[in-house]
C-alpha cells in the first residue's frame, strides 16, 4: 500500500508538464491567430476593391477545385466585404485626421508669418503716421526751417530702417528693431518739443540678438500716446535691453500717466502677447508693471539667441 501510494505520488508530477506545454502551445497559438487577424484587417483597410475583388474570385475558384464546392467560403467573404467597409471607413479617417491637423499646422504657420508680414508692413509705414510727418514738415518750413529740415532727416533715417527689413524677410534683430524705434523718437521729440525726451541703454553686443518686428515700435507708440502725450509736461521714455538668466529683457519705460489696462493700447499689447504665444510657444511673455515713481514699464522676455550673420 505504501509503495502504490508513493508510485501514485510520484506520477502526479510527471503528468503536469504535458498539461502546461499544451497551454503554452494554445496561448501561442492564440497570440499568431490575433496577430495574423489584424493584419487581415490592416490590409482590408488599404487593399484597393478591384484587388479585393480579384482575391475573391481567385479564393472561390481555389476552393471549388479543392472542395468541389465553394458554397462554406461564401460566408468568409462576404464577412470580408463588411471589414472592408469598416475598416476602410476607420483608415480614411485616420488619414484625414492626419491631413487636416498637418493642415491646420501649415496654414496657423502661414498664417502668423503673413500676419507678422502684414502687421511689420503697416505698422513700419503707417499712412497716418507719414501724413502727420509730413504735414509737420510743410509747417515747419514756412516757421522753423532748421528744425523742419531735422525731422526731415529723422523721417529718412526711419524709411531706411523700415525698408529693408521688409525687402529681405530675414530673421529681425534687436539693433534693427532700436534704430526703427530711435528714428521714431527722433521724429516724435521734435514734434513734441520739449516735452518728450529719450534714451536708449543697450549694450553694443545685444544688437545682433533676435527679436521680433514691430514690437518695441507698439510698446513705443503706446508709451507716447497713452503715457507721455496725455501729460501735460509730458516725460522722459526709456529703452533698455539686457540678459537675465539666459532670456532676453527689453523694456520701454516712460513717466507719463501710469498705466490703464482699459485702455486703446490693450489691443496692441494683447497682439504683442499672441504673437509671442505663437512664435516662442509659451517659452516668451510681456510684462506689464508701474514703477516707484509712477509711470509704466513693459517688458518683453524672449529666449536669448544671435542672429544668423545673413540676417
Amino acid at each position: 500500500m505504501n509503495q502504490d501510494h508513493l508510485n501514485k505520488s510520484t506520477d502526479k508530477p510527471d503528468a503536469a508538464p504535458p498539461a502546461s506545454a499544451g497551454a503554452e502551445s494554445l496561448q501561442q497559438l492564440r497570440s499568431a491567430l490575433i496577430s495574423l487577424w489584424w493584419q487581415f484587417f490592416d490590409w482590408l483597410a488599404v487593399v484597393p476593391w478591384k484587388t479585393l475583388f480579384l482575391v475573391s474570385i481567385l479564393v472561390m475558384t481555389i476552393g471549388g477545385v479543392a472542395f468541389h464546392d465553394p458554397g462554406p467560403l461564401l460566408p468568409l467573404i462576404l464577412t470580408s466585404f463588411i471589414i472592408k467597409i469598416v475598416a476602410g471607413g476607420k483608415h480614411r479617417a485616420e488619414v484625414q485626421a492626419v491631413k487636416a491637423i498637418e493642415r491646420a499646422d501649415s496654414e496657423q504657420l502661414e498664417r502668423t508669418v503673413l500676419e507678422a508680414r502684414m502687421e511689420a508692413l503697416q505698422a513700419q509705414i503707417e499712412p497716418h503716421f507719414l501724413f502727420n510727418t509730413l504735414a509737420s514738415i510743410d509747417q515747419l518750413i514756412q516757421t522753423d526751417s532748421p528744425r523742419a529740415s531735422k525731422m526731415q532727416q529723422s523721417l529718412i533715417r526711419y524709411l531706411r530702417s523700415a525698408m529693408p527689413q521688409m525687402r529681405e524677410g530675414g530673421r529681425p534683430t534687436l539693433g534693427q528693431q532700436v534704430a526703427l524705434s530711435s528714428a521714431f523718437l527722433e521724429i516724435m521729440e521734435i514734434r513734441m518739443e520739449e516735452r518728450l525726451s529719450s534714451a536708449v541703454l543697450m549694450p553694443e553686443g545685444l544688437k545682433s540678438a533676435v527679436f521680433p518686428s514691430m514690437m518695441l515700435q507698439t510698446l513705443v507708440e503706446n508709451a507716447i500716446k497713452h503715457g507721455l502725450e496725455p501729460k501735460a509736461s509730458g516725460g522722459q521714455l526709456t529703452i533698455a535691453a539686457e540678459i537675465n538668466d539666459g532670456m532676453l529683457e527689453v523694456s520701454v519705460t516712460d513717466t507719463g500717466m501710469g498705466f490703464m489696462p482699459k485702455s486703446s493700447s490693450g489691443v496692441g499689447l494683447a497682439n504683442i502677447r499672441e504673437r509671442l504665444k505663437v512664435l516662442y510657444n509659451g517659452r516668451a511673455e510681456l510684462v506689464i508693471m508701474v514703477p516707484r515713481d509712477g509711470g509704466t514699464r513693459a517688458t518683453i522676455r524672449v529666449p536669448y539667441e544671435v542672429a544668423p550673420r545673413n540676417s
